[in-house]
């Protein structure tokens, strides 16, 4: 059976104008990553990280998928019409890829998210957005949720999961990342060792790439159905 495993990054949001952290004027400008994406920032000067968070938080109002998102929740229902399946893992956590049609699986949380440290409690909370005031949890009464969010430090989600998709896949596709954060930059490599047809898109090679991996370079929302498309036909669809 034909099981497509797609792994997602920052290029393929960048088209529908949603900033990448290592371009220069990115999220990161002003800002160091140790003092806004991780644990010990949001217990040192939580003002500081919720303002950077509520900020890119309100700015998934003012984008929408692009043409790359909306490609891969097409393959997605050709694949399946011809009895194969797909797992869609992303590093992104923006909606985009929710609101083109797929259910994507989160790696590093979902930022229209918020989540209680202190009971578990999460809740998607779009509506406050205010950016110095903190949002209490209706479940405990704590004073502040934080941004659902796997920081730097923190064990990304759904790992099970993505080791068993990614174990059974018949093919693998990287898009629209660099290829050097892990876990998933060595999933292009894995794919490939357990015998897997391998694709990649991005504006750059990435990490690991082989002669054996089909590479397409080039902005996602131009090349990502482009290359959909030539995968689809590869497969019979």
């Amino acid at each position: 059976m034909t099981h497509v495993f797609i792994m997602t990054g920052a290029g393929i949001s960048a088209d529908s104008g949603v900033a990448t952290f290592r371009d220069a004027g990115g999220l990161w400008e002003g800002h160091r990553p140790e003092d806004v994406a991780t644990p010990q920032a949001w217990h040192r000067d939580r003002k500081l990280v919720w303002r950077f968070y509520q900020l890119r938080r309100a700015q998934l109002a003012e984008v929408q998928p692009n043409a790359a998102h909306l490609a891969l929740a097409v393959f997605e229902k050709r694949l399946q019409a011809a009895n194969g399946s797909l797992t869609l893992v992303t590093q992104n956590v923006d909606n985009l890829h929710d609101r083109a049609g797929s259910q994507p699986l989160h790696m590093h949380g979902k930022l229209e998210q918020l989540r209680c440290e202190r009971c578990g409690y999460r809740v998607t909370d779009l509506d406050h957005l205010e950016p110095d005031s903190f949002v209490p949890c209706d479940s405990c009464g704590h004073d502040a949720l934080r941004p659902d969010i796997v920081w730097f430090g923190e064990v990304p989600l759904h790992l099970p999961e993505i080791e068993q998709a990614l174990g059974k896949c018949t093919h693998f596709m990287a898009i629209g990342t660099s290829g050097v954060v892990w876990p998933a930059a060595g999933m292009l490599q894995t794919a490939r060792q357990r015998g897997a047809q391998t694709y990649a898109q991005s504006l750059e090679a990435p990490a690991h790439l082989e002669a054996s991996d089909h590479f397409e370079q080039g902005r996602a929302a131009q090349a990502v159905p482009r290359l959909l498309d030539e995968l689809a036909t590869d497969l019979g669809i």
